[in-house]
């Protein structure tokens, strides 16, 4: 909640174990300092999302229910949780920096590779691995920022009702952007 609340490296250890109730010497016992808990938290984070995405597109068999079933699970995972979404995309945002967290780069790759061992399971034609990684990286990039949109064009509090009126444009558009970058 404070991550949501103050981003990443505006949140005090102070903020953080005021609102968990518990002295800083118990943070301390348990983490050396904050980029320590905050790596911690995107790569439980990103490994509960692989999860949700492998389950919800393990009994599809066309690229374009596979990819429906992908942006459902992101819905469906950040819907249930707005602080998860806050920490995903500042954690993606934060490796763009040059002094990023180290070792955050590792839950991403992890997350999108699960991208891609979906992906690559329903397409008829082998794909290199090149075209495969940025296959991946924009459908993250896609999902990710259709849904940051969404948070901010939307006037009520529903972002997922939003997002979710769009999701077959969404998917057709991913569907085809495979389609045509298939050799």
């Amino acid at each position: 909640m404070v991550l949501a609340e103050k981003g990443m490296s505006a949140m005090t250890i102070e903020e953080i174990t005021d609102r968990a109730d518990v002295g800083r010497g118990s943070f301390y016992y348990h983490f050396e300092a904050k980029d320590e808990l905050i790596c911690l938290m995107i790569e439980k984070l990103l490994s509960e999302l692989n999860a949700v995405m492998r389950d919800a597109c393990a009994p599809h068999t066309e690229i374009d229910s596979v990819l429906d079933a992908m942006i459902g699970a992101h819905i469906n995972f950040f819907s249930s949780n707005w602080e998860n979404f806050v920490l995903f995309h500042q954690g993606s945002a934060d490796l763009m920096l040059d002094e990023n967290l180290e070792g955050i780069e590792t839950p991403f790759e992890d997350y999108l590779k699960c991208i891609e061992e979906l992906i690559v399971k329903k397409v008829p034609q082998p794909i290199s691995k090149e075209r495969l990684q940025r296959l991946a990286c924009a459908i993250a990039g896609f999902i990710s920022g259709y849904y940051s949109f969404a948070s901010v064009a939307t006037e009520d509090d529903n972002v997922d009702k939003w997002f979710m009126s769009l999701r077959s444009a969404f998917v057709t558009s991913l569907a085809r952007f495979i389609k045509e970058a298939m050799p």
